[in-house]
Order: structure tokens, then C-alpha cells, then sequence
């Protein structure tokens, strides 16, 4: 709709300007046009307009500006622009109207999409060692949405430079997968930990530490644990004894 009077009006500039008289039929005619969404839902909108591939105009506040390349061609195409004040109101309703509310339907369409956060899940393995007396410490992430994400190897709070970081892939899920790896000498994995940065974590970030020593719970836990099952089954097998001995 508005492209086709555009076309239009600039069919009137070559055979008209002195300047460009020597110019022949046919020339490339480009238009770009769209609004932009900023905070509190406040729309931009924006037309550019060029010819042979040298900017023409920019719409702006409701008018047609020159641009400085365009020369006399330029302030040419606006002044005709002015002169048809239905295609500027035409150009107007598209850009501060039409535009803005097709751009805020697909976004209320697609908010859910939008604002979709899916936890990632993480985890630590080895890869086969790339030189002798070395260690290959692989971080696995994966499962993530949205797709931005800061995986880090750290010595305690101090970021070590990757061996290598993988591209960021699609899981069938639409969710995504990403691994880095970390290439250290056997012998210096103490303290190491992989840290995930995620919009989904809330700031809580995912941190695993490589070779985390057992806790003292758990160390407890498996001594005892098989103790007590041990004196249950003696008791069982005692009291049943004197049963028997007593039939």
C-alpha cells in the first residue's frame, strides 16, 4: 500500500532533475520502514527511502527530512512528498497507528514465548586427557531457556581461561546445551568449580565443585548406616535362636 505511490513519486525524479538528466530507466527504488517497542510500551517509528542505493529521506515527526546524501534529488522528493498530503497522512497512519499495533499484538501473541525460563541442569565429567600428566574437565549445561548463558571454570572466585567452549545447541525441546572444557595438570583440579549464570536462577547461581570431598554427614552415614543394619540382623537371628531352643 505504501510502497507502490512511493515508487510513484519517485518515477517523477529522474526525467526531472538536471542533475541527473544523463540517468536512464530502469533505477533501483529501496524503502525500509518498522516502530520499535521501548520501555512503558512507547512506540518509534521510522521510513527511510533510497535511490540507485544512495539514501533519499527519512521520515521524521510527521515529515519528510532530506538526507544529506540525496543531494537536490532529495529535497526534490520531499517537496513533491508535500505537495500530496494524502500520502503523507497515508505514511503517517502507517508508521504512528498501523505499525505500533500490529508490533504490540505479536508481542502479546508471543508473551508467553517471550517470558519463558526454564531452569538449566548441570553437570561434570572428564574427557579423554589431551597430553600426558593432564587433566580434560568437561562442564555440561543443558536444558536452559532462554538461550544466553555464562558458564564459567573458577579456582575459587577467580574466572580460568577455557580450553574451549562449544557452540550453544538446540535440544528437541527448544531448551539449549552448551559444555566448556578445561585443560589442567594433574594434580591442580583442587579447588575447581564450574559456575552457571542463568536469567532463570534468579541470581542463585549453579555452582560444582570438581573432586568435592564427601561431607561428614555422609561419612557418618556410611558408618553407621551398616552398623545398625548389622545389630538389627543379630538380634533377629538371636532371638529366634532361644525360640527355637526353648521348643
Amino acid at each position: 500500500m505504501l510502497l507502490l505511490p512511493l515508487l510513484l513519486l519517485a518515477d517523477l525524479i529522474p526525467g526531472g532533475d538536471n542533475e541527473h538528466k544523463h540517468e536512464q530507466d530502469p533505477f533501483e527504488f529501496q524503502v525500509i520502514g518498522g516502530c520499535e517497542l521501548h520501555s512503558g510500551e512507547t512506540t518509534v517509528s521510522s521510513l527511510r527511502a533510497a535511490l540507485g542505493g544512495v539514501n533519499l529521506m527519512n521520515f521524521q515527526n510527521d515529515s519528510c527530512v532530506p538526507a544529506a546524501e540525496g543531494g537536490s534529488r532529495g529535497q526534490r522528493f520531499c517537496a513533491i512528498l508535500s505537495e500530496y498530503q494524502g500520502l503523507s497522512s497515508i505514511i503517517q497512519k502507517l508508521l504512528s497507528n498501523t505499525c505500533p499495533r500490529f508490533l504490540l499484538g505479536v508481542l502479546d501473541a508471543g508473551k508467553a514465548e517471550l517470558q519463558r525460563q526454564v531452569k538449566p541442569e548441570a553437570w561434570l565429567s572428564s574427557g579423554p586427557p589431551p597430553l600426558p600428566g593432564h587433566l580434560l574437565l568437561v562442564c555440561h549445561v543443558s536444558g536452559f531457556y532462554p538461550k544466553p548463558v555464562q558458564v564459567m571454570w573458577m579456582r575459587g572466585e577467580q574466572e580460568l581461561p577455557v580450553t574451549h567452549q562449544g557452540d550453544i545447541l538446540p535440544n528437541a525441546d527448544g531448551t539449549w546445551y552448551l559444555r566448556i572444557t578445561l585443560d589442567v595438570m594433574a594434580g591442580e583440579e583442587a579447588n575447581l568449580n564450574c559456575r552457571v549464570k542463568h536469567s532463570s536462577l534468579g541470581g542463585q547461581d549453579i555452582v560444582l565443585h570438581w573432586g568435592h570431598p564427601t561431607s561428614m554427614t555422609m561419612i557418618i552415614l556410611a558408618i553407621i548406616l551398616p552398623t545398625f543394619i548389622l545389630l538389627i540382623c543379630l538380634t533377629l537371628w538371636y532371638l529366634r535362636r532361644r525360640s527355637y531352643q526353648k521348643i
